[in-house]
């Protein structure tokens, strides 16, 4: 990002917030404090009021939050937002009936000549789970649970959660305390710390028939549950070194838990350490199969002997690591 773009991308970020600290921008920006603080100085001679706090964990108040005009998109930002808005129009999302207000209100901030880009890219531009003959169309099963939006709401307020979930037609409910919501093969899923339990568990929204906040008296804080989680990390059993072509296809498709640590300045090669639970079925062959479409550029450091089994039967694996 050239110096000019990044002071009114930063001015924008200064100005939707009321405090900040130089620690923020440099990771925001990914820039050295030193550049950090120039930028800022830089801000602060164009006229925006911002007040120093001093102390180890010291930042800035920005004195009025409002004074910047009011926002004009670029064209390229403009077909950003259009086109994304698009690729997740088939996609089980929450809050689709605001779509349409959402598209209307989007065109009423462009010049004509944008808005006629914008229909131009509506005709060419197909994603998956589109229907070519009808693309404005919403099928039911496009739809997310109907107690998803609620979820969402309550979770923005309050992480300690008392859901119901019907499991094999029995009902039961579970206190929580929500780490994340996240969405994969179409799924949305809620990992959360069982309360009761005290451990790691992962529920399908789909199942959930209820949600609401647990009470305070019966919680148990958060730093507590960070501590016991740590203490519960399951050990790694599966380290690969992945080269171009398998990072590559990691970036296409990857399971959420699963990261890679680069290795190198340009990142062509990295590293991948996970946890395989190898006494779950559904869990190993996903692992197995999806090892199998990274291909054969990687190397076997550590494995579980079931998921090597697996990838044994892949010849492209067997012949390019000599697996015996």
């Amino acid at each position: 990002m050239k110096k000019v773009e990044r002071i009114n991308v930063m001015m924008r970020y200064i100005n939707n917030r009321s405090h900040f600290t130089i620690s923020e921008i440099m990771r925001e920006f990914n820039i050295s404090r030193s550049t950090a603080i120039r930028d800022i100085r830089e801000i602060e001679a164009m006229g925006m009021p911002l007040t120093a706090e001093a102390g180890r964990d010291g930042g800035y108040f920005v004195m009025t939050n409002s004074i910047l005009p009011n926002v004009r998109f670029t064209d390229n930002e403009v077909k950003a937002l259009f086109i994304a808005f698009m690729a997740t129009r088939n996609q089980q999302l929450p809050y689709l009936k605001s779509r349409q207000s959402l598209a209307e209100k989007l065109l009423g901030l462009i010049s004509e000549n944008q808005q006629d880009d914008l229909v131009l890219l509506n005709q060419l531009l197909l994603f998956a789970g589109t229907n070519p003959n009808n693309p404005d169309l919403l099928e039911l099963s496009d739809l997310p649970h109907p107690i998803l939006e609620k979820l969402i709401q309550i979770l923005l307020l309050d992480r300690y959660l008392l859901i119901t979930i019907e499991e094999a037609k029995e009902i039961k409910t579970y206190p929580i305390y929500l780490l994340h919501l996240y969405h994969e093969k179409n799924l949305w899923l809620i990992e959360g710390f069982d309360l009761k339990e005290e451990k790691k568990k992962v529920f399908s929204v789909d199942n959930l028939t209820d949600v609401k906040s647990y009470p305070a008296k019966k919680r148990l804080s958060s730093k507590k549950i960070l501590e016991k989680l740590s203490k519960q990390e399951e050990e790694i059993n599966l380290v690969l070194e992945l080269g171009p072509k398998a990072i590559a296809q990691f970036k296409k498709h990857h399971p959420l838990k699963i990261s890679i640590s680069y290795t190198n300045p340009y990142q062509s090669t990295a590293i991948l350490k996970a946890f395989i639970d190898v006494h779950n079925p559904e869990e190993l062959a996903e692992i197995t199969n999806w090892l199998l479409f990274l291909g054969g550029d990687l190397k076997i450091r550590e494995i579980p002997g079931e998921v090597l089994e697996g990838l044994k039967k892949n010849p492209l694996i067997h012949q390019s690591k000599g697996l015996a």
